[in-house]
């Protein structure tokens, strides 16, 4: 006995030994010590070398301080542009409450809004406890802000030889050496992207889901359905690795979040609205659509428009760079493709039903934002604008057959706008990125190239991210819903569905002087 235990007090030793000998990062909570030197390498084609920077440092000791002072500099600017983005995005909760507000029946236009700025706090707080470690636990430095290192905890797996990342280890509630100025600012960038995942299923399924149900959803989808996929493709998870372990292109590559945002946003509103059902009157026993109409369609273009504004701040601040150049591309790109949707959505009804249809053009316009959201950094103008205009026509089609085939209700167009393009913008990545940008994107040599420039991997990567996403929300979120249904019902009963969300789920009405009809549908 007396064996065994020295055996374990000696392995117990060697282990603390081990742990003190690598010792963790240290978090710099007041950023002194973040940026240096270090971070001027590189920065353009006639930027020091290591190798200068050693060799002034002894010769020109004020040299190398002032390149200290130049490194920390241009990390704190890189800081300033990814949390300003993060404000614009941010902002684009108050675009999702008015488009989906607008769309939906005035009778349940308070309910509508109070999932909107609820799901900011619920998903928040969720990200801040869990989603966030979850996510990017193990994501390693960030190079552009300077800092980072301290996250890096990846649980992974080994299969055929290669590590399969799952799931990040570092940063519940933020606490511990993350308590770090870098890890802070990127929690609020990534946080808000989480929010507008989060909330596209409100618009699925408003106009009938419980809120109480809807508060438990809100802690599912921030703090585990989010991160673990959205972990998998930016937090150095495997499929950010077929690239790396498999030669298959970059990797899955989704430079802002056309599948890691959107797709899954979208996918879960699919999962949702199957589960809830259609609205009272929707269908007819034989199974043949009925219109219901928003209520107030200048807001519903109004948040169009606000999301379209917040969109910049999406996909330009995710360079997490003020100095990398290519935000231009990238903001002129998402510029370009949201006219080429709005522009080919008004055209297809046009054409289809004699008249332009001005809720399915704007439906259109964030189609090509959403399917733009991946590519955004890698494509060039004519396929951006491609890229657009097939979004907005896939909205289109996409809204009838899911109404009219799938026969799922959908108030606002969300599975169409978010799902449907989502997946195409992370398979066109996979044809028209042409090779110009990306140099050792997810650590592979070379720029990344799509399927016309030469690189087949690339959309055999993008593919199998989209398969995976399809396959991984929609289970989750279906099970997880109808569990949830059991114990909480997700659904309003009859009688309140028909009178009006508004006094009976958040105690007060949008419109208290309008009279609403009790079997108004």
């Amino acid at each position: 006995m007396k064996k065994y235990l020295l055996i374990l007090m000696t392995i117990i030793f060697c282990w603390h030994g081990a742990a003190a000998m690598a010792a963790e990062p240290v978090g710099d909570p007041a950023g002194l010590n973040t940026g240096a030197a270090v971070d001027v390498v590189g920065a353009s084609a006639g930027a020091p070398t290591a190798d200068d920077l050693k060799n002034m440092a002894a010769s020109e000791p004020l040299a190398a301080k002032l390149a200290d002072v130049v490194g920390h500099n241009k990390v704190a600017l890189n800081m300033a542009w990814t949390l300003l983005c993060g404000f614009l995005v941010m902002f684009m909760q108050t675009g999702f409450a008015l488009v989906e507000t607008g769309l939906c029946r005035a009778k349940n236009a308070n309910h509508t809004m109070a999932m909107n700025i609820m799901i900011y706090c619920i998903g928040l707080l969720a990200y801040w406890a869990c989603g966030f470690a979850i996510h990017m636990g193990g994501v390693g430095s960030l190079p552009t802000l300077g800092g980072g290192g301290v996250l890096n905890g990846e649980f992974a797996v080994k299969l055929l030889g290669k590590d399969f990342g799952l799931f990040g280890t570092k940063g519940f509630f933020l606490s511990g050496n993350t308590y770090d100025s870098v890890v802070f600012a990127i929690f609020l960038f990534q946080m808000v992207f989480m929010d507008t995942a989060a909330t596209i299923p409100t618009g699925a399924m408003a106009e009938r889901f419980r809120f109480s149900a809807f508060v438990v959803y809100g802690f599912m989808m921030a703090g585990l359905t989010y991160p673990l996929y959205a972990n998998w493709v930016w937090g150095g998870g495997w499929l950010s690795q077929l690239g790396a372990n498999f030669g298959l292109g970059h990797g899955h590559v989704d430079f802002a979040g056309s599948s890691v945002v959107h797709m899954t946003g979208g996918v879960a509103a699919l999962a949702g609205a199957m589960v809830l059902g259609p609205r009272i009157g929707k269908f007819n026993k034989d199974g043949s659509p009925n219109p219901i109409p928003g209520h107030h369609i200048p807001m519903a273009i109004t948040g169009a428009l606000v999301l379209a504004f917040g969109w910049f701040g999406f996909n330009t601040g995710s360079s997490l760079a003020a100095a990398d150049l290519r935000i231009g591309v990238i903001a002129t790109n998402t510029m370009l493709a949201s006219a080429a949707g709005g522009m080919a959505a008004m055209i297809y009804m046009w054409i289809k039903y004699e008249k332009p249809d001005l809720t399915m053009s704007a439906n259109g316009l964030l189609a090509g934002l959403v399917a733009i959201t991946a590519p955004c950094a890698f494509v060039n103008s004519v396929a951006a604008v491609v890229i657009g205009m097939v979004a907005g026509v896939l909205c289109c089609v996409s809204v009838f057959f899911v109404e009219r085939v799938m026969k799922i209700d959908d108030p606002v167009g969300a599975v169409s706008v978010h799902a449907v393009n989502g997946a195409w913008g992370v398979l066109s990545l996979g044809l028209f990125a042409d090779g110009t940008y990306g140099d050792a994107f997810n650590g592979v040599k070379g720029t990344v190239k799509g399927l016309f420039y030469g690189d087949s991997g690339q959309f055999i990567a993008q593919l199998i991210g989209t398969v995976t996403n399809i396959v991984f929300v929609f289970v989750t979120m279906y099970v997880f819903f109808k569990v949830l249904d059991k114990i909480i019902p997700l659904r309003v009963p009859r009688e309140i569905e028909l009178e009006g969300l508004d006094s009976y789920e958040v105690a007060v009405t949008a419109y208290p002087e309008f009279h609403t009809n009790k079997t108004h549908l």
